[in-house]
């Protein structure tokens, strides 16, 4: 269930919700999480616009940092590089600018067992799984 959170200058992207939709949408895929909604509703990504001039490496060109917090474990390696990868081009792509593939940073972080609250309650990575095979049990009429 992860966040995703996008800072960029004002304007570098056309449709900002858009581009929250298919990054949210893409570590879904990556993860290789059930469809159901409790990952459909808490993997989420945010676009934060910066007023113009306050982003800047030391050659004063501006960079789009991604930052992606997912639980502990969430992602092996292979699904590191695929995030990594896929969310630079989609980036350049939603800015119309295929040369800030150099200049997009992504950031993989984990939150601990136990640090992961939605609904007012600290989630362990355990208590997650549960949750979504209990999930999964309820969409499909079992009990």
């Amino acid at each position: 269930m992860p966040m995703i959170d996008v800072y960029a200058t004002a304007g570098t992207f056309a449709d900002p919700h858009q581009l929250a939709i298919t990054l949210a949408s893409t570590l879904k895929q990556i993860e290789a999480v059930p469809d159901i909604p409790l990952f459909r509703k808490n993997t989420a990504a945010f676009v934060h616009e910066l007023p113009e001039g306050s982003l800047s490496n030391v050659d004063g060109d501006t960079n789009v940092r991604v930052q992606v917090l997912t639980n502990a474990g969430a992602l092996d390696r292979d699904k590191q590089l695929a995030v990594v990868s896929q969310f630079t081009q989609l980036i350049a792509d939603a800015a119309g600018d295929p040369g800030l593939t150099s200049r997009t940073w992504v950031l993989l972080t984990e939150a601990i067992s136990g640090g992961w609250g939605i609904g007012g309650h600290a989630y362990t990575n355990d208590e997650i799984v549960a949750g979504a095979r209990a999930q999964i049990v309820e969409l499909s009429g079992k009990s």
